[in-house]
């Protein structure tokens, strides 16, 4: 008797188990993320439906982004890359759309390895590091659009980013067939900030006052007085920046503030998503302890918008 297998049996197992690792790999393989096919394309119903039921209180976003987005997406030759400067109050959505974007192109959406987010006060917290930074920003720029022309950029709190940190980076947002033979007319570049803030919550109170609805606040309404809001704030990060004489950012998106409405909207949403069943009375309690302004009138526009919603609600339920 002997407990060793007959070597055709072993010869069979073995076969098995590098068939089974050999499926892993090739596995592994088809999954690793690429910048072509269906890792990098938009999905123009997902981002339109996302931007339809899933970002509340802003029409005038909604619609520029789906034709923004879309439009250069379709466009096999665009003249240069996709700029937007999204403004407007905490809370009101910019990081959300910025996300929702991402979702809607890359198969990994901000996990994937061609979406980077840079934020001002964690990597640029230094003026004096002012030169360290331009030569780094613009090496992580070029070196990853030349692995993925399809890149996304997305540069968060703005009005602490320094005026010539942006002003490095024209060069890639300008009409160039390519740099240095690297091509950028592919990428993606948005900016987030606070700043227009409140040139956007003026437009806003004087069609409320008027008695005039949201809905008819168009972008034209906006958008001229908020660029030139943007470029004359010295805490902008566009001050007297190039990207903004030189016309390079396509579009100003204005984030209108959140009524009161909007905000259980955002509540029953966030309790469906962190498994509840939606109970109105749990987010109007809720709602009704934050604040809003303008302060003679009874919750019109809230100062919070919807970014505390998550940790709020846990206090409620």
């Amino acid at each position: 008797m002997t407990d060793r297998m007959p070597p055709q049996v072993t010869l069979l197992l073995v076969g098995a188990g590098l068939a089974a690792l050999g499926a892993t790999y090739w596995h592994f393989y088809w999954r690793k993320e690429v910048c072509y096919g269906s890792w990098t394309s938009l999905n123009k119903t997902g981002l339109k439906c996302d931007l339809k039921n899933k970002l509340f209180g802003q029409h005038i976003v909604a619609k520029v982004i789906l034709k923004a987005v879309t439009g250069f997406m379709n466009n096999k030759n665009p003249k240069k890359p996709l700029v937007l400067s999204l403004h407007g109050w905490t809370g009101t959505g910019k990081n959300y759309v910025s996300q929702l974007i991402a979702e809607n192109i890359y198969q990994k959406g901000m996990k994937s390895n061609f979406v980077h987010l840079f934020t001002a006060t964690t990597h640029f917290p230094h003026e004096a590091h002012i030169d360290k930074y331009k030569t780094q920003l613009v090496e992580w720029i070029r070196g990853n659009v030349s692995i993925c022309p399809r890149s996304m950029f997305i540069f968060d709190e703005m009005d602490k980013m320094h005026p010539e940190l942006m002003d490095s980076i024209k060069p890639y947002l300008d009409f160039y067939d390519n740099l240095n033979g690297v091509s950028y007319r592919q990428a993606i570049f948005i900016f987030l900030s606070n700043t227009g803030g409140e040139k956007i919550v003026e437009v806003a109170l004087d069609f409320w006052r008027d008695g005039r609805e949201r809905e008819e606040i168009q972008l034209k309404d906006i958008e001229m007085a908020l660029s030139l809001s943007v470029f004359n704030n010295k805490s902008s990060g566009f001050w007297h920046t190039s990207l903004i004489d030189k016309n390079l950012v396509d579009f100003f998106v204005p984030f209108l503030p959140l009524e009161y409405k909007h905000v259980i909207q955002c509540g029953l949403a966030e309790m469906a998503r962190k498994g509840h069943v939606k109970n109105k009375k749990v987010v109007v309690k809720m709602a009704r302890d934050l604040n809003y302004f303008p302060k003679e009138e009874k919750r019109i526009f809230s100062v919070q918008g919807c970014k505390v919603i998550s940790s709020r609600l846990d206090f409620y339920i």
